[in-house]
C-alpha cells in the first residue's frame, strides 16, 4: 500500500492499523511529491490518503493515476463538502471517509474499498469490450456494403465472404473488413 499524508504523527496512526490488519505499506508519500511517478515506482495494491481536505493538485494527480495506473483509492479526512467528495470520486477515489480515523476501521474501510474498485473496473472493462464490439461491427457492416455495392452480393453473401477470406488469412473478420474499407479508399482516391 501507498500512503499520503502530510502529517507524520497521523500517518504513523495509520500504519499501525494497516500493519494491524495484515496490510503492507511499501511507501510513504507526501501529497505535494509526484504521486504519479510514487504509484509507478512502488507499484502498491491500494492507494491509501490521509489529509484535512485533498487539494486542487491531489485530485489531479489522482485522476491521472486513475487514468494510467487504476487502483482501489481510500481517502481519509477531516474536512469535507459535497463538492469535494464529488471531484474525489470523479478522480477515482474508491472509499472517502470523513472524520473519524481510528485503526481498527482501516480494515473494513480497505475491503470495501477493494470490493468497489472491482466491480467498477469491471463495468469500465465491459463497457470497453461493448465499444470495440461496436467499432467492428460497424466495419464489418462497411465492408459488407462495399462487397455488395462492387460485387453485386446480398447481404448474407458479403458476410460469408469475408468471413471465408478472415479463415483463409487466419485473421479476424474485423481486421479483414478493415483491410477492405481501407483499400476500398485508397482505390477511390
Amino acid at each position: 500500500m501507498l500512503l499520503v499524508d502530510p502529517d507524520p504523527a497521523r500517518a504513523a496512526v495509520l500504519e499501525a492499523g494497516l500493519v494491524e490488519c495484515g496490510g503492507q505499506i511499501v511507501a510513504i508519500a507526501k501529497p505535494d511529491e509526484d504521486l504519479v511517478q510514487c504509484v509507478r515506482d512502488a507499484a502498491p495494491d491500494v492507494i491509501i490518503i490521509d489529509m484535512d481536505s485533498p487539494s486542487r493538485d491531489t485530485l489531479e494527480s489522482l485522476r491521472a493515476v486513475t487514468r494510467d495506473q487504476p487502483r482501489p483509492i481510500v481517502m481519509f479526512v477531516d474536512n469535507s463538502d459535497d463538492k469535494m467528495i464529488n471531484d474525489a470520486i470523479r478522480a477515482g477515489v474508491s472509499a472517502y471517509v470523513i472524520d473519524g480515523l481510528s485503526a481498527k476501521r482501516v480494515k473494513p474501510v480497505l475491503d470495501v474499498a477493494i470490493a468497489r474498485f472491482k466491480e467498477f473496473q469491471a463495468l469500465r472493462d465491459e463497457l470497453e469490450k461493448t465499444k470495440s464490439t461496436l467499432v467492428e461491427r460497424k466495419i464489418v457492416d462497411r465492408a459488407k456494403g462495399i462487397l455488395m455495392e462492387t460485387r453485386g452480393l446480398s447481404e448474407d453473401e458479403a458476410y460469408k465472404t469475408l468471413r471465408k477470406l478472415a479463415m483463409d488469412q487466419n485473421k479476424r473478420l474485423a481486421e479483414v473488413a478493415q483491410a477492405l474499407v481501407t483499400y476500398a479508399h485508397v482505390l477511390k482516391s
